[in-house]
């Protein structure tokens, strides 16, 4: 399973960004996808996460409010939409994916994580 992300760049404080991530190989119905950052000297951290196949969605309590995954079934994508950013959500920006053996759960967890995109770099700057 490849993933690939992309929509990262330069914003302004309170900008908005979407982020995308696609599937090269197989279906996502049974996975779930999660979204993770990376800000430099910092560890991984979960953003939120989306099953697949049932559209249910969790985020972490610094998200909420703010950010919304979704999805495309009929192009295998997920996204991310982030709105009010703010410098401290500059990050590299993961997807992720677990199989899952449920529709209806996904995780935030990295350690659950089996397959990984390579990134995208958020920036948010004035």
């Amino acid at each position: 399973l490849q993933l690939t992300e992309s929509g990262g760049g330069l914003v302004q404080p309170g900008g908005s960004l979407r982020l995308s991530c696609v599937n090269s190989e197989f279906t996502l119905a049974w996975y779930g996808i999660g979204w993770f950052r990376q800000a430099p000297g910092k560890e991984r951290e979960g953003v939120g996460c989306i099953a697949f196949g049932s559209g249910i969605t969790h985020y972490a309590d610094f998200v909420k409010g703010r950010f919304t995954i979704s999805r495309d079934h009929a192009k295998e994508m997920v996204y991310l939409q982030m709105n009010n950013l703010q410098p401290e959500d500059t990050a590299t920006y993961f997807c992720a994916a677990s199989p899952s053996p449920s529709t209806l759960v996904c995780s935030t967890e990295a350690t659950d994580m089996n397959y990984w995109g390579e990134g995208t770099l958020v920036t948010v700057s004035s």
